[in-house]
């Protein structure tokens, strides 16, 4: 969690994340990122690497094209790393035990 946290901490890395959380399963190719966030095609893959090598990002070769896709089942997993013990020291009620009374 803390190797994600820290590349999204980059605010290029968090742009090109949520364009890509964004876009859905279909993801967006590597160009399409780099004319949306308008920076050059070098940088763009330094912080694509540094997101796949947290998990955060796959990517996959369609012919010529590179695709970039969000691995939902990480980022879903670092959200709820962040949220687990949410207000245990607190006693504060969680969504579904007020739903529940």
């Amino acid at each position: 969690a803390a190797m994600q946290m820290e590349a999204l901490g980059n605010p290029t890395r968090l742009s090109v994340y949520r364009l890509l959380v964004r876009a859905g399963d279909s993801g967006l190719p590597v160009g399409k990122l780099q004319l949306k966030l308008d920076i050059a095609a070098s940088t763009l893959s330094h912080h694509i690497r540094k997101l796949i090598d947290v998990g955060l990002v796959t990517q996959e070769r369609q012919a010529t094209t590179l695709i970039c896709r969000a691995n939902y089942a990480s980022m879903n997993g670092l959200i709820g790393f962040l949220s687990q013990e949410c207000c245990a020291d607190a006693g504060c009620a969680t969504t579904s035990d007020a739903e529940a009374a």
